[in-house]
């Protein structure tokens, strides 16, 4: 299955940084964090994630967005 990363989905949606921090409830830095590395997020910004982004979390890369890039590139 392809997985995307939280900043991906986020694009894909057609929200900035600070759009998307603000329906989540979050600042902005802290959006930044997941999706750099979105290994630790918090149960509550979990559930939002199909609401606000549109899209299934089992679609969605959970971890370091370099391990994600890592790994891409090793199927490549």
């Amino acid at each position: 299955m392809l997985k995307i990363t939280l900043r991906a989905a986020r694009v894909n949606s057609g929200l900035r940084l600070v759009e998307a921090a603000d329906l989540f409830g979050i600042n902005k830095d802290t959006l930044s964090k997941y999706e750099k590395d979105s290994s630790n997020v918090p149960r509550s910004f979990f559930i939002k994630i199909e609401e606000i982004y549109k899209i299934p979390v089992e679609h969605i890369f959970f971890g370091a967005q370099s391990e994600f890039f890592r790994k891409l590139q090793q199927t490549a």
